[in-house]
């Protein structure tokens, strides 16, 4: 292993819900599922499951901590879970769904524990924090047919994710939560109707539709990361347009059927705003054209990224 990539180890119940969370990061070289933990050497997924081993279901990720830093997985990693459910996770019972953070050394010992006391006092949750913090032991890979089980199998993956509890719980214990009263102070009238009511600007006059500074582009209300300029293209239509997210774990897909169209609505999970429409008539691979309202969107510049928090980005465009 390369000096500068480091382990990190995080068992968060089912481990196929666990993987696309850290998979397009920047920094991320690998994202392993597979079995720790326990005292059964190399078991099996039937094993584990069987709560024989000891072995929780786990993720193993090698990052290089300059780009992505330790402390930014942990935040990331609470974000997929209940950290209050001791006795696994969701539908999935047990102690191979259960929880915890593996440490590799006594500095992601210190920051996992501070992160789970922060998150103990910010009363986000009203039951007590359970999720374990652990030395981390041997880890051993899972089946192949478990690696990357989402990209394998989307259409299952995404009906267990919705079925199992875990995407409805995240989109209602992650959410931003101001109030609609400090919303309506913060946004221009705009940005509220666009974001809260599924309002549309005009196309061509808005602000970012022919933007093309280097930089990424923010959720408007909670700050964080969805597209950037490298994915950026002028499709005509008079609104930002890109190729793909920046993380579409950050990103909602819905149904939409108002104005008597069939479209494809793209939300911010964690504000839960109205940010556009995705299309499949794109010039990338996978045929997309995300069409986003400027209002729903913040831009930071490359030069900016390290001074508001987003220096994990600074590599697109190195």
């Amino acid at each position: 292993m390369a000096e500068q990539w480091k382990l990190a180890t995080f068992a968060g119940g089912c481990f196929w819900c666990m993987v696309s969370p850290f998979d397009e990061q920047p920094g991320i070289k690998e994202v392993v599922s597979g079995y720790t933990g326990g005292h059964t050497e190399n078991p099996t997924y039937e094993e584990v499951c069987s709560d024989t081993t000891g072995h929780y279901e786990a993720v193993q990720i090698k990052f290089d901590p300059a780009v992505f830093p330790y402390k930014k997985l942990v935040e990331l990693f609470w974000q997929q879970i209940d950290p209050t459910d001791a006795g696994g996770q969701f539908n999935d019972r047990g102690l191979s769904y259960k929880t915890a953070i593996f440490y590799h050394d006594e500095e992601q010992k210190e920051l996992a524990e501070a992160s789970k006391t922060e998150l103990e006092a910010s009363g986000r949750f009203q039951k007590p924090i359970v999720t374990a913090i652990l030395p981390a032991g041997p880890f051993y890979r899972a089946e192949e047919k478990h690696q990357h089980y989402y990209k394998k199998n989307p259409f299952h993956y995404n009906l267990y994710r919705e079925g199992s509890g875990r995407a409805k719980f995240i989109r209602e214990n992650w959410k931003n939560r101001k109030t609609d009263e400090q919303l309506r102070q913060e946004l221009t009238p705009l940005q509220y109707e666009v974001t809260k009511h599924n309002a549309t600007e005009p196309p061509f006059r808005n602000e970012y539709w022919n933007h093309i500074e280097e930089g990424i582009y923010v959720d408007i209300i909670s700050g964080e990361p969805l597209f950037s300029s490298t994915d950026k293209y002028d499709a005509g239509c008079g609104w930002p347009s890109f190729t793909k997210p920046l993380r579409r774990i950050e990103l909602e897909e819905k149904l939409d059927t108002s104005h008597g169209m069939r479209r494809i609505e793209v939300r911010a999970k964690t504000s839960d705003s109205h940010l556009g429409h995705v299309f499949d008539d794109g010039p990338g691979p996978d045929r997309a054209r995300y069409c986003i309202n400027s209002a729903a969107l913040r831009f930071v510049s490359k030069d900016k990224l390290e001074e508001e928090g987003y220096g994990e980005f600074k590599s697109l465009f190195e």
